[in-house]
Parts: C-alpha cells; structure tokens; sequence
C-alpha cells in the first residue's frame, strides 16, 4: 500500500558502507523506520544526507506493509526548509537535543494527530524567533501533555509539587517534593506560551536545576528515560 504522510527525522544511523538507517515520526503511522539505499554513493544515491538532518520536515511516500520492520521511500521532498536550525550553533544544538529524546521516547507505530502536530508546529515558531534560551525546557514539558503525565494544575498556589504525583501539595509527602526557589523555577515553565518576551534571565545553575528537575520528572513518569548523550554538549554551548 502507498501512503503519502508528513514525516519528522527523529534519528539516522549510517548502515554499511553507503546506506542509511532513518527514523521518522510520521502523522499517518506514528514512528517508522526507513532503509535508504545508495545515500553516501555519488552514483546510485537520489536521497542524500542532507534530507535527513534531525527534525527535517518532509513529504514523504512509502511503499507500506504491516510486515515490516523497515520500509522504502517512493518519494521524499523536504515540506518546510529550516532558516535557522540547522545553521545557528544554539539551535542546532538545541534540535540535536531535542530530536535524540524523540527518538527515545516515541515508540508508537500508530498515529496521534495532535503530538504530530505540538512537534510540527514549535519548532516552526523556534526556527522563525532570534533566539529562545528557554525552549528546549518548555518544549519537553508541553510535551508531556501528548504522551500523558502532564502536571495537574489545579492549585498552583500551593507550597510543594510532588514530582512523582505530578500534582502541587500542602506539604511534602515523599523525597521528589521541591519547594521554594526550586518550585519556582519549575512553575516558570508550566502553562507557558511559546514565545519569548516571559523568559527570565537564569544562570547556569538555575538552568542545570531546572533540566535536572525536568529529566528526574520524565524518568518518573518514563522508566526507560536516560538523559541523552547530547546533554554535555548543550550544557557546554549553554552555560
């Protein structure tokens, strides 16, 4: 069966000497993987690397079976070119980040429109905006709200989040409840818009309290979570 879908790179992995191993998100079939033929070969290859850099926006079709585990490319055309993600160092490492938790954590080989369209949709805003040191923390919490263990907010006012209950507290009932500078700094990420005029300044050790908070949040929620191989460089472009 052809089907013709959006798909988001997650990851590639170079296979044998000219090949490559490519991940997609797709909005029609959730995660699928894709065996390109030919792509480090000048004479064979129609689809070079380039297409596939992470989080590359294409059009795609595919030549779809049930059956299995990799499928082909019929057609593949880039459907939005990047101005800036791929170019800026604080972006590009920020996409590098982002796209290697994707990887990670997206398992579904079944759709879900509205994920699709939260990853589709922010990095199309992070790619138009000068900067946003802030996006990659409210990126990975607005992602929680599409794969179900996003905070309950109902009472925000109170004293402790409980980080494994995901819901605000009177007291501390456990060791992952954070409270004061630390529950602020969480609640600057929650129930925020994309954008970048409420971005505070933080320093360094804020921002590495912060991700810390995030990554402990997610491997609570997710225990197969591990923090990604390329969080020593975002903190070293970073701080």
């Amino acid at each position: 069966m052809i089907v013709s879908t959006k798909a988001i790179v997650l990851s590639k992995l170079k296979y044998k000497d000219h090949d490559l191993i490519v991940k997609c998100y797709t909005a029609s079939n959730g995660v699928m993987s894709f065996l390109v033929k030919g792509t480090f070969s000048s004479k064979k290859g129609k689809l070079k690397p380039a297409y596939f850099q992470p989080l590359s926006m294409l059009q795609i079709e595919v030549d779809y079976k049930n059956n299995r585990d990799l499928h082909y490319f019929k057609n593949v055309r880039l459907l939005h070119s990047y101005k800036s993600l791929h170019t800026q160092i604080l972006k590009s490492t920020v996409v590098i980040f982002l796209a290697e938790i994707l990887s990670t954590i997206l398992k579904e080989e079944e759709p879900n429109p509205s994920l699709f369209e939260y990853i589709e949709t922010t990095f199309l805003w992070f790619d138009t905006v000068e900067q946003s040191r802030l996006f990659h923390y409210k990126f990975l919490m607005g992602l929680t709200k599409y794969i179900g263990f996003f905070p309950e907010l109902t009472d925000p006012s109170l004293p402790y989040f409980n980080l494994e209950e995901g819901k605000y507290q009177n007291e501390a009932t456990g060791a992952f409840c954070i409270s004061g500078n630390k529950l602020i700094l969480f609640n600057s990420i929650l129930g925020t818009k994309f954008d970048t005029s409420n971005e505070k300044l933080m320093s360094s050790t804020e921002k590495q309290e912060l991700l810390h908070m995030i990554f402990a949040y997610f491997k609570l929620h997710l225990q197969s979570f591990k923090p990604p191989k390329s969080l020593a460089i975002l903190n070293q472009v970073f701080n």
